[in-house]
């Protein structure tokens, strides 16, 4: 029996590949020699080297680079087995776990150590870079990325522009890339983005994020309209008009950013993650999926790891399971969206902070539960 387990994390509690490790422990408690694998998903947040890695093999490097607050961090990334392809997550080196509350102001949070791992990744040998863009804590539209791979940026006056933070932007006037890393042209860099969001306006990266990252509504204004700058000035200088570009305004502007200075693609985080773990593949040679979640809602079906996971399944016509922290309003919709069957892991009453202590124990008794009954039903229609 081949089983193919690829859940997300339940963010609180356990990471995706956490989950997968203990609904396997369940499924061999009923089939000892089943032949599972492990596909540990992410959207591009916190989780995804690990995820990456884990399911296809390769290695974690860490290195010290510039933090979100301008102060020296130990950050990290993963090179597959290739060799030639790394992985980042933003969120290692400019993410907003990274700064504590009092300190939350994307007025003065830099992206630059986002560019360091970057480089980091080249010196290593990589080629292409898969580059995971949730959580940040910057609203700096990937200036200081550009900044750490050699890009200059002058006010109106003619003076290079040293500082960082969304608080430079208004006064960008112009653009140098001569000095960028000269191996840059060279990279494929795929960019997890699962916003839509534009560079700038009511929907923009700063209207919309910027309250989360500490800005004040004098703030969100001032970095609106620092955005609303550097796009006119990458339009003038570089030719590319990103402002109104799906996902520019992602992680502040990041998105936006390494499309202008490094020719990245932006790409939803599961259609990356499917092409890079083989999935399709995977699903084609097994009997059982199992993906899930933390919270299965309405918002799931919106590009959500379980729809997304059953999408493939259903191309190959393969029964998916989804196996959830919990069940809100509108979950059912799933079921329009190719899982077949939907569970939680709650068995009885209980309160979350005991549902979070024990969700690994859950996972299992639920899988066992799982199987069974897949099981069961084979046996009848066999």
């Amino acid at each position: 029996m081949k089983i193919l387990i690829a859940p997300d994390s339940f963010k609180g509690s356990l990471s995706a590949v956490a989950v997968a490790d203990a609904i396997e422990q369940g499924l061999r408690k009923v089939v000892l020699t089943a032949d599972i694998k492990k596909i540990p998903m992410a959207d591009g947040g916190e989780g995804t080297v690990e995820a990456i890695i884990t399911a296809v093999g390769g290695n974690i490097r860490c290195q010290n680079v510039i933090g979100p607050l301008g102060e020296e961090v130990k950050a990290f990334f993963g090179v597959l087995d290739d060799g030639t392809t790394a992985v980042i997550e933003m969120a290692a080196t400019s993410g907003l776990p990274l700064v504590p509350e009092d300190k939350r102001n994307p007025m003065n949070t830099t992206t630059y150590g986002t560019g360091q791992l970057i480089k980091a990744a080249i010196d290593k040998g990589c080629n292409h870079i898969i580059i995971g863009i949730g959580g940040s804590a910057t609203n700096d539209g990937g200036v200081g990325m550009a900044q750490a791979l050699g890009v200059k940026f002058y006010d109106a006056e003619g003076r290079i522009i040293d500082g960082f933070g969304g608080k430079i932007l208004e006064h960008i006037a112009r653009i140098d890339m001569s000095d960028i890393d000269k191996r840059v042209k060279d990279m494929d860099i795929t960019v997890a983005c699962d916003v839509t969001n534009p560079l700038c306006g009511p929907n923009g990266a700063a209207a919309v994020y910027g309250p989360q990252k500490g800005a004040t509504p004098e703030m969100v204004e001032e970095l609106d309209h620092g955005l609303a700058n550097l796009a006119m000035v990458i339009k003038k200088d570089l030719g590319i008009d990103i402002k109104d570009m799906p996902g520019a305004g992602a992680a502040g502007g990041l998105g936006a950013g390494l499309v202008a200075f490094l020719g990245a693609s932006l790409k939803p985080g599961m259609d990356i993650m499917i092409d890079v773990t083989h999935m399709d593949e995977l699903v084609s040679r097994c009997d059982l999926v199992i993906t899930g979640e933390g919270r299965t809602d309405e918002q799931t079906v919106f590009g959500k790891v379980p729809v997304g996971v059953a999408g493939v399944a259903k191309r190959h016509g393969k029964p998916v399971v989804c196996l959830s922290g919990s069940l809100g309003d509108g979950a059912e919709k799933v079921y329009e969206h190719g899982v077949d069957a939907l569970f939680s892991i709650i068995d009885k009453p209980m309160t979350l902070a005991d549902a979070m202590s024990h969700t690994s124990e859950l996972l299992e008794r639920s899988a066992i539960s799982i199987l069974r009954l897949f099981l069961a039903a084979r046996s009848i229609n066999s």
